[in-house]
């Protein structure tokens, strides 16, 4: 049983970690929404938005990544509980001015808890992915950003970063 004066819900009274138990928790319609970037050479840039990149479509495979990610992601984090996903979406946002690309992942899911974790883990291995598929040309390339946007659903109701 967990303390329930502690805002840590991963942790029970004596202090150790343990899943959740969320077998009273009501089924409800869950949406996140995550984002991040990953910051660039201006030809790096260049190389993701012509399509010319040595391995490909680096946006597509990325894309695909990020929603494996999603649904992988209790096999990464332990403590999350394994959750049968209704959607995923990953968006891309090539912002010239920055060097970067910003990844908004959006994850979804009718059930007892929510679906943050995935939509984080699907922008991270996005990002994480250009990363790999580009860092022949650009080593120096920077993942940052990465949070929470909003989350819907479930009793604690909504949540929008400022």
């Amino acid at each position: 049983m967990s303390d329930p004066h502690s805002p840590l819900t991963h942790f029970d009274a004596q202090g150790q970690a343990h899943m959740v138990d969320i077998s009273a928790k009501t089924s409800t319609h869950r949406v996140a929404v995550a984002e991040g970037r990953i910051r660039m050479l201006p030809a790096t840039l260049a190389l993701i938005e012509s399509g010319h990149a040595k391995k490909g479509d680096v946006l597509g495979i990325a894309r695909i990544a990020g929603i494996q990610a999603a649904k992988r992601t209790s096999d990464l984090i332990p403590l999350c509980h394994p959750i049968a996903l209704t959607r995923v979406a990953i968006a891309f946002e090539l912002d010239h001015p920055g060097n970067s690309v910003r990844c908004q992942a959006t994850a979804e899911c009718t059930g007892a808890t929510g679906v943050e974790m995935e939509a984080l883990t699907a922008a991270s291995a996005a990002l994480l992915t250009i990363y790999d598929m580009c860092k022949a040309a650009d080593r120096g390339m920077v993942m940052d950003g990465i949070r929470l946007l909003e989350k819907h659903g479930g009793k604690s109701g909504s949540f929008v970063a400022a």
